[in-house]
């Protein structure tokens, strides 16, 4: 099959993934399952998964672990994996899929904007695709602000939902009992630090691939620790030893569905796309995530659907596209001017390609 349909085919399978996780991960957390507990196993059977690729092909980067190697990863799987994801799960846990996805959508805006605090990035307003990622910015935030303090009328936009009352029940679908305003603020709180935590791991990804440059052993090694730190602080925050115990029903389903298709899957095709296309490639494809968990969002679990929320999403869409517009263009001058002579761009790019990672 020609590559011009396998890549878009590969993004659009990723977005699949990503709005299959969001799903059963709520569904989940309604019938009990602790967020912890989610990631750790998660992020072992990734690990599990990776580790065969890791060992074939780069079985010569096991000689270079050290210390400070280490130390490294293990502050990549804190940002990357226990922050990042952890909040994330809380976040979704108090609100719904559909609200969370939006977030997901604002982490290479909130990355950029981090970039530019710490001098990793500069603004260039000077120039067209400079002005048009500030513009994506604030379009993006608008966005975010609209859907968190805007609720506006409700939207019945189907009579009847897939599900009956009593099976919404069964897995604690909104008929249980929709989301207050004191759950979204404290969803809202969770999910920024959810996007703070992935914008400062991919800044710090930018400095792991320069004193590590692996993808399967680096990805296998974060999974791992990420692992580990996820049941320390998971037994800290629940020392029920029955929360750990996984039997043959949903959440064992939802840890196989996340450990295969959602972490060594999602890894694989986005590096193949990235190596292909470029950074920004990926990200274009996040809306459609976002339109199907609106829609599944609301015909599966009935989550309410109002116009604040279409809204803000919509402007979460335009600014997301013009920043990656913006970005886009900047990666290109950067690839025609020779790296012995800017520096300065070399950082960025590095930043804000694993940014899309």
């Amino acid at each position: 099959m020609a590559e011009w349909l396998l890549l878009p085919t590969s993004m659009v399978l990723v977005q699949v993934f990503t709005i299959g996780a969001l799903i059963v991960s709520k569904i989940a957390f309604n019938v009990g399952m602790a967020p912890f507990v989610l990631l750790a196993y998660r992020n072992l059977i990734g690990a599990l998964i990776v580790l065969p690729f890791a060992f074939w092909f780069e079985r010569e980067m096991m000689k270079k672990v050290n210390y400070k190697i280490l130390g490294w990863a293990s502050i990549n799987a804190l940002f990357g994996i226990v922050l990042s994801m952890g909040l994330n799960y809380y976040g979704l846990r108090a609100t719904n899929a559909a609200y969370t996805v939006n977030f997901l959508n604002l982490i290479p805006v909130v990355t950029f904007i981090i970039a530019i605090i710490l001098r990793l990035e500069k603004l260039r307003l000077n120039t067209r695709p400079g002005m048009m990622k500030v513009i994506g910015t604030i379009i993006c935030v608008g966005g975010t602000m609209v859907i968190s303090l805007y609720k506006g009328k409700l939207l019945h936009l189907w009579p009847a939902h897939l599900l009956t009352p009593a099976q919404l029940r069964a897995i604690g679908g909104e008929s249980a009992g929709s989301p207050n305003h004191h759950n979204i603020l404290i969803g809202t709180l969770f999910l920024c630090g959810s996007c703070l935590s992935y914008a400062f791991w991919f800044i710090i990804q930018a400095k792991v691939s320069k004193e590590f440059p692996s993808k399967y052993f680096s990805t296998m090694l974060a999974c791992l620790l990420g692992t580990i730190q996820a049941v320390v602080l998971g037994i800290a925050v629940n020392r029920d030893p029955s929360a750990w115990a996984l039997h043959w029903d949903l959440q064992l389903l939802t840890v196989v569905y996340l450990g295969v298709f959602n972490t060594a899957a999602t890894f694989c095709l986005i590096t193949w796309a990235v190596t292909r296309r470029g950074p920004t490639y990926p990200s274009m494809f996040n809306s459609l995530s976002l339109i199907v968990t609106v829609v599944l969002d609301s015909v599966l679990l009935g989550s309410d659907v109002s116009v604040g929320s279409l809204l803000g999403a919509f402007m979460i869409i335009v600014g997301l596209y013009a920043f990656l517009w913006g970005q886009g263009k900047e990666i290109e001058r950067q690839q025609q001017v020779p790296a012995t002579t800017d520096v300065d761009q070399s950082r960025t790019t590095d930043v804000t390609s694993d940014g899309e990672v």
